[in-house]
């Protein structure tokens, strides 16, 4: 929307957060560098196989390193992963390891460290690494199972907001050694490319990632299958497929790695369905729209949408202006929108209520929590919109940075279009990749983690158990069934379709444990989702509380009563 003319823009962001550089690695494709050096390790120590095109690949980051403006340390020494080492380093890369490489103490620190913050890169062989640690094959993603002959193939780009593939197209063709994997790791990460099996002999995964990112604990993990010819290295595509790797887990990058499925395409490059309404356009190339004009509005008219999540990419020009529009009924009058629906507000510069995260003119973001996750102009963001109900929160690059509950009775959320702004002339704003997915449960239903607020850690059946009294903690959010609850119309949060989150024996007093069993609709299976986060047990009044306000993994949840303290407040993602 349009700023007030008298009110001056408060840069919020640092000069270093959104300083834009002409240039990053040898000829890698424009990509701006960080202000903030860092330090990363490459390990590449082989117990088995071992790859030719190591060194080249030692040298392909120190070059990424020096243009980047970050340090580079080489070793093959498994002595190096020490917790007074591994603090110096903001990430790991793993270049085509192979085999068993650390012993416990050493995999030990390398657990804290990562758990503790730090980042992991996995370069193709890496996946062929350390088959009896439990805790690797979680952090890279997917053992290698086998691999056809060297060949051409095609790659399609899932996902171009994160910094390894933004610089990408739709699809790539290009020659390496494709890998299979023993399990499909799409349900624990956040895909970023997959393979077209029919475009080459040998794949045999169907659905078929090759790279991948998810967060770890505090940390943040990135793999690529690709890498294994010393030809990649000295391929300008693929470094900067690798810098960008580098960049999110040692967090000079934000992205959104949280697994996604579910999802549905309302565009990819085709306007199907949608409409513009007032002055101006948006040009539609590389399945990218990007603003021309207005003040208008390009809506999806073709369907109404009540309780979804709302996911889309989008990229600032400059000190620009937009804006995701949501809950307003059809219309061509753009304003008429921005009056009955509430707008999600993208602005690097502006007042709290006006500025990026915030609803507009109604709720400012966290705007720390805001800065924290945002990137600069010149780089793409994820927001994820997520309406449930009258409740709309707001992620950016998979943080939470607002939670809005509407108490307006002219508005509602709970159905209507959405749309993205053409504010005007001079601000030019892009978008990809915008997706949605209905959630289920009707009004205030959804499906997905209930993280704590006061651990950061996530809702969870003890062992992933589905046996009727498997006891429920807190424990390190991954995106494994175990933590997926869906909301019902009928009050429950189910687990595995038929489990319903159960107060034991049907209790009410302080303390009695909470715990899984087939659903009977029974009032013990029944819970309200609060607007301030906490989760009401309706037959007993009382509230889902982490026991003991303990914060460490596998920390049991009962129930107790409501004292409106962090650990009875709970968010979803």
């Amino acid at each position: 929307m349009l700023r007030h003319p008298t009110t001056p823009l408060l840069k919020r962001l640092s000069a270093a957060a959104v300083a834009i550089t002409a240039a990053a690695a040898m000829a890698v494709h424009a990509v701006p560098a960080e202000a903030a050096a860092f330090k990363v390790l490459v390990f590449s120590k082989t117990a088995g196989f071992r790859h030719d095109a190591i060194p080249a690949g030692i040298q392909a980051i120190r070059d990424l390193g020096g243009a980047g403006d970050f340090d580079v340390d080489a070793t093959e020494d498994s002595a190096a992963f020490t917790t007074g080492n591994l603090a110096q380093y903001q990430a790991v890369v793993f270049l085509n390891t192979t085999g068993d490489v650390l012993n416990g103490s050493q995999q030990a620190a390398f657990e804290s460290y990562v758990d503790g913050g730090g980042g992991y890169v996995g370069v193709h062989a890496a996946a062929d690494t350390e088959y009896d640690w439990p805790y690797y094959g979680q952090l890279m993603g997917a053992w290698f199972s086998n691999h056809p002959a060297i060949q051409q193939a095609t790659v399609r780009n899932e996902d171009r907001a994160h910094a390894a593939t933004a610089h990408l197209g739709t699809s790539w063709t290009r020659t390496d050694e494709w890998y299979n994997y023993r399990s499909n790791p799409r349900p624990d990460v956040r895909v970023l490319q997959s393979l077209d099996e029919g475009s080459y002999s040998g794949g045999s995964m169907g659905d078929h990632p090759i790279t991948w990112c998810h967060p770890q604990a505090a940390g943040r993990a990135f793999y690529t299958g690709l890498g294994h010819t010393q030809e990649s290295y000295a391929d300008p595509d693929f470094r900067a497929l690798l810098l960008g790797g580098i960049r999110y887990a040692a967090k000079a990058v934000n992205a959104d790695c949280r697994p996604e499925t579910g999802y549905t395409t309302l565009y990819g490059g085709s306007t199907a369905g949608w409409s513009q309404a007032g002055p101006g356009s948006f040009a539609n190339s590389d399945a990218t729209l990007t603003s021309q004009g207005g003040m208008g509005m390009l809506w999806y008219d073709a369907k109404e949408f009540g309780s979804y999540s709302l996911k889309l990419d989008w990229k600032l020009t400059g000190d620009a202006n937009s804006g995701v529009i949501v809950g307003f009924p059809a219309t061509g009058d753009p304003q008429a929108a921005l009056d009955t629906g509430y707008e999600v507000q993208i602005d690097a510069t502006d007042t709290p209520d006006k500025t990026t995260g915030a609803i507009y003119g109604v709720k400012s973001a966290d705007l720390a929590a805001r800065d924290a996750a945002l990137n600069p102009p010149g780089r793409w963001n994820t927001y994820e919109l997520l309406v449930e109900g009258e409740r709309l929160q707001v992620f950016l690059n998979g943080s939470k940075i607002n939670d809005f509950t509407n108490t307006d009775p002219a508005r509602s959320l709970q159905q209507g279009h959405i749309g993205i702004q053409n504010h005007g002339p001079g601000d030019v704003v892009s978008f990809r990749d915008i997706r949605v997915k209905e959630l289920t449960g009707g009004p205030g239903g959804s499906t997905g983690a209930l993280r704590g607020m006061a651990s950061n850690r996530c809702l969870d059946v003890s062992g992933a158990s589905q046996s009727n009294g498997a006891s429920v903690h807190i424990w390190d959010c991954n995106g494994r069934p175990n933590q997926q609850w869906t909301t019902t119309s009928a009050g429950e949060l189910r687990v595995y379709g038929g489990k319903c989150l159960d107060v034991n024996g049907a209790g009410t007093a302080d303390g009695t444990a909470v715990i899984i069993w087939d659903c009977n609709g029974q009032n013990n299976q029944k819970w309200t989702l609060n607007a301030d986060g906490s989760i009401t047990a309706v037959g007993a009044n009382k509230c889902l509380d982490v026991s003991g306000h303990g914060t460490a993994n596998g920390t049991r949840v009962q129930i107790w009563t409501c004292t409106g303290a962090t650990n009875q407040k709970w968010t979803r993602g």
